[in-house]
């Protein structure tokens, strides 16, 4: 799908409509077929150092997570000296445990945490899970690579919270993180090879308050900057407690950190600071879900997919290698991020359809309809309390 691209220079950022929404006549239904045989891919960890164990929580609650990924196209390799290719010299030690044949991406020596998606990045930790979502348009760029963007910052905004001194009387601040993330993504972007990109960014930390003298209770610390989105549920009343709001500079031009674009987390981030409880399902989401579902249906379609997975659904050994009684509640949070990933796909690939993204282009006074095929990423978190 060839996109238009309008470069405002206003502000320096990038702009596009895909031209089958300008010209839907010249694009049939049949567009997706060569989609059709792609699979989301799902997890319940995304990776850490082999020598780095997990920063132990400071709180006593905890995140089981699952993941859930559709891109709309394969993403851009990582370049040198983010990632190294086996150079298949006979002096190359032949073991494929040895440092030097591991092709993971890496950063200043630390392998890159996370999971790219398309041009999206999402991150699962016990603490704290995040979806950030590059800026596509960049891909027609000399220069240009979205996906490290959006991976970099989740990298380093999640070593800066697990780094960062806070409890008792501290307070965890995420957006204080996310700056030193930004500017820590600008520097390795820099040298020895320019590389240009933006990005949208959105995280949840999960932290715990005694204060009250009833106890410890879990708080969520969220920050939102542009238009992915985290939504807290609760499934025993069946409801939406709290969701981010979209930040927009007009319409399909969200805020987003990286190159020419004037935002930055300190002026342009937001930060709510959320009580739930233990059980409440907390989710991770880039426009790719946000533009194909409304948040009634994303709630709805959590909803039945807990029931679903209470019920077997999602737990086969062939696809597992565990009876049903392993499946953990980690799996069972896969299970309810791919079923959302499989929900919003269906409208994405159908020009037919109804959906929040036709919605918001009909008040603009475009003539849009149908779903938007885009990069779709879900990270779904239950609030768990630690058996300790």
């Amino acid at each position: 799908m060839l996109p238009l691209r309008v470069r405002a220079s206003s502000l320096g950022v990038l702009y596009r409509l895909p031209v089958r929404r300008l010209f839907p006549a010249a694009f049939p239904r049949c567009y997706s077929v060569a989609r059709a045989v792609q699979e989301p891919r799902t997890g319940t960890t995304t990776p850490v150092p082999d020598e780095s164990a997990l920063i132990v929580s400071k709180s006593p609650f905890y995140f089981e997570a699952g993941y859930a990924l559709y891109a709309k196209r394969p993403s851009r390799p990582f370049p040198p000296p983010f990632l190294s290719y086996p150079s298949g010299s006979y002096s190359d030690p032949l073991s494929t445990h040895d440092k030097s044949r591991d092709t993971r991406p890496t950063v200043n020596g630390e392998m890159i945490r996370g999971v790219t998606n398309g041009d999206d990045a999402v991150l699962v930790s016990d603490s704290f899970i995040g979806a950030n979502d590059g800026v596509g348009a960049w891909a027609t760029r000399e220069k240009g690579h979205a996906p490290l963007w959006s991976r970099l910052i989740l990298h380093f905004w999640a070593l800066e919270a697990e780094r960062a001194k806070y409890g008792g009387n501290a307070t965890p601040d995420p957006v204080s993180y996310l700056q030193r993330a930004f500017e820590q993504t600008k520097e390795a972007t820099a040298e020895p090879n320019e590389w240009h990109g933006t990005t949208t960014a959105s995280g949840a930390l999960l932290s715990s308050d005694d204060s009250g003298g009833n106890g410890a209770h879990p708080i969520l610390y969220v920050t939102q900057l542009g238009d992915s989105r985290i939504l807290v549920l609760r499934p025993r009343d069946q409801e939406i407690i709290f969701k981010t709001k979209e930040q927009w500079h007009w319409f399909d031009c969200p805020r987003q950190l990286g190159t020419n674009s004037p935002d930055t987390p300190v002026n342009n981030a937001v930060l709510d600071r959320v009580e739930i409880e233990e059980d409440d399902i907390v989710l991770a989401m880039t426009d790719g879900v946000v533009d194909n579902l409304w948040d009634h249906e994303v709630l709805q379609n959590v909803l039945d997919s807990m029931e679903k997975w209470k019920n077997g659904a999602g737990s086969s050994k062939q696809r597992d290698g565990k009876e049903p009684g392993e499946q953990s509640y980690a799996d069972g949070m896969r299970f309810v991020a791919q079923e959302l990933v499989n929900a919003a796909r269906v409208i994405a690939e159908d020009p037919f359809a109804e959906s929040p993204y036709m919605e918001k282009a009909v008040d603009e006074g475009l003539s849009i309809e149908g779903g938007k095929l885009d990069d779709i990423s879900v990270v779904a978190a239950q609030c768990k309390r630690r058996n300790v």
